[in-house]
């Protein structure tokens, strides 16, 4: 296993980024590495990251301004090779279809709740640490 795993968190909101980190801790679950997060509160610094490479999930705030993370997420999906797997933050459960419009790999309604994200963050890295390995 990987010492740390590398998380963008794209949200125009401080608070919305604050509770993905305090939900995720060191790390979300026992079995997988330690996370850094890479913090983005736009489209433009969303795809620098992800140009340079070493992200393992994206996380993406659905009610972003001026780009919501679903259209984020689409964009991404058609655009960057290999993209990473996206944790998507909806406003509601009932907008699910949307995240699956989107392509995101899961979905998690806000506000985040604690052991919901951390346990869906961790499917993901779990995931990803199944491929690269």
């Amino acid at each position: 296993m990987r010492p740390t795993a590398t998380v963008l968190v794209y949200s125009d909101d401080s608070n919305t980024r604050e509770q993905v980190r305090l939900a995720t801790g060191r790390r979300p679950a026992p079995d997988v590495p330690v996370v850094e997060f890479v913090e983005c509160a736009t489209p433009a610094a969303v795809l620098r990251e992800l140009d340079k490479g070493g992200i393992d999930v994206c996380v993406l705030d659905g009610e972003a301004v001026p780009m919501g993370g679903m259209g984020m997420c689409r964009q991404i999906k058609d655009e960057i090779f290999q993209c990473p797997p996206v944790l998507l933050l909806i406003a509601r459960p009932q907008d699910a279809w949307l995240a699956t419009w989107s392509r995101a790999d899961a979905a998690v309604a806000l506000p985040v709740e604690p052991v919901e994200f951390a346990s869906a963050l961790a499917s993901l890295l779990r995931r990803e640490r199944l491929v690269s390995a």
